[in-house]
């Protein structure tokens, strides 16, 4: 069980590592391709669609073969993509590499979740919101190695390259230490087939599109809005989202505890009046210092949002729903839906800051985040 457990841990940081180093360089490569706003934000959405379109085979695939296999596989395809998405040869190609890259992630993110489902299960221990520390850990890793070299004057491929031979790795270093692939392989039968997927994931999967939303907003447009409209320097402009990840992953690490202590329902209530409250106090503060400040209170608020959801939608599966959907197929619906706001949140937030600019724009992102909220009746699992 601990092997398996430090595969699980690891790979999440490898899929937060990918994420953040790219994350961090997002000011940089829009100013190579000296594009707008606007523009951007419809490139973003190439990653998006890549998540979107991934997320049923890659939940169908776990359930079938197990999630372990998937996972080791899906971890070399996103070292490979990494590779890809260094070499910023032209909107095109950038489009290309970031559908790629999205699309393994994603797969490598179904996988490593199902997996953790399973460890939960088999131990009886929340331990999904501590993964998903882990996750929050590899994005600030990687944020910090992307505005290093950013302010370092080094490539951005030669970064990729470097954190792609992490991710392979890590791979190779895990792949013995997962649980066998029967620990979570699913037998299909006919009639599986037809039956309706239960509403109560689609309503879960709605509060996470929230959260996909601001989560998003948080990696694409914290560097943008800090060097862009306050004038922050490189290593500056990654800070907003250096902050926001230090308490993704201080609350992801505190996450399995205090659902524990006050229940995962209230935990989601409560996370929504932080990141809202905390994001719209930083944006009216305005500044370098604000844009900081409601980053980091939108990661407190957030942190535990994610995979509180995901815990839920795997344990209602396996037992309100149990013969009608695989838990890894719950969260690869609730992945789905969350992740659609991957898909709609870039291009509109790009749209809106060319109207309003990007600071007002913003206050999108708050609104969506006070709807989790009322979350709490959902999410009970008992």
């Amino acid at each position: 069980m601990k092997r398996a457990k430090l595969a699980v841990t690891l790979t999440f940081i490898t899929n937060g590592l990918g994420v953040g180093s790219f994350v961090a360089r997002i000011p940089d490569i829009k100013a190579h391709l000296e594009i707008s706003n606007a523009t951007l934000g419809i490139i973003l959405l190439s990653s998006s669609v890549g998540v979107f379109l991934a997320l049923r085979p890659s939940g169908k695939l776990s359930a079938k073969y197990g999630s372990a296999p998937i996972a080791f596989r899906a971890t070399l395809a996103v070292s490979a993509a990494v590779i890809l998405l260094g070499f910023v040869f032209n909107i095109a190609w950038f489009c290309f590499s970031l559908f790629i890259f999205g699309f393994t992630s994603a797969f490598q993110d179904v996988a490593m979740n199902s997996h953790a489902v399973a460890l939960e299960h088999k131990s009886g221990r929340r331990m999904m919101s501590s993964f998903h520390g882990m996750f929050s850990l590899g994005g600030l890793l990687g944020g910090a190695i992307g505005g290093a070299f950013s302010q370092l004057k080094i490539s951005f491929s030669e970064q990729t390259i470097f954190v792609a031979l992490i991710v392979a790795t890590v791979a190779f270093y895990a792949r013995p230490r997962w649980l066998p692939a029967e620990a979570d392989r699913h037998v299909f039968i006919k009639e599986e087939k037809t039956k309706r997927r239960p509403g109560l994931l689609w309503i879960l999967g709605f509060f996470g599109f929230c959260s996909a939303v601001a989560e998003g907003a948080a990696g694409d447009w914290g560097g943008i809005l800090s060097r862009e409209t306050f004038h922050a320097s490189h290593f500056i402009s990654a800070l907003p989202y250096i902050a926001f990840s230090a308490t993704m992953v201080i609350g992801r690490f505190s996450g399995d505890r205090l659902a524990h202590r006050f229940t995962a329902p209230k935990i989601l209530s409560a996370a929504g009046v932080v990141a809202s409250l905390g994001l719209a106090i930083g944006l009216w503060m305005g500044g370098s210092f604000g844009v900081v400040f409601g980053w980091f209170f939108l990661g407190v608020g957030l942190s535990v949002v994610i995979p509180l959801l995901f815990s839920a939608a795997g344990t209602i599966a396996a037992t309100r729903f149990k013969g009608q959907v695989a838990p890894s197929q719950a969260v690869a619906i609730v992945s789905g839906i969350s992740y659609f706001g991957f898909i709609v949140g870039p291009p509109t937030m790009g749209f809106v800051a060319d109207l309003i600019q990007l600071r007002w724009a913003m206050f999108l992102v708050v609104a969506l985040v006070a709807l989790l909220t009322t979350s709490a009746r959902f999410a009970q699992t008992d």
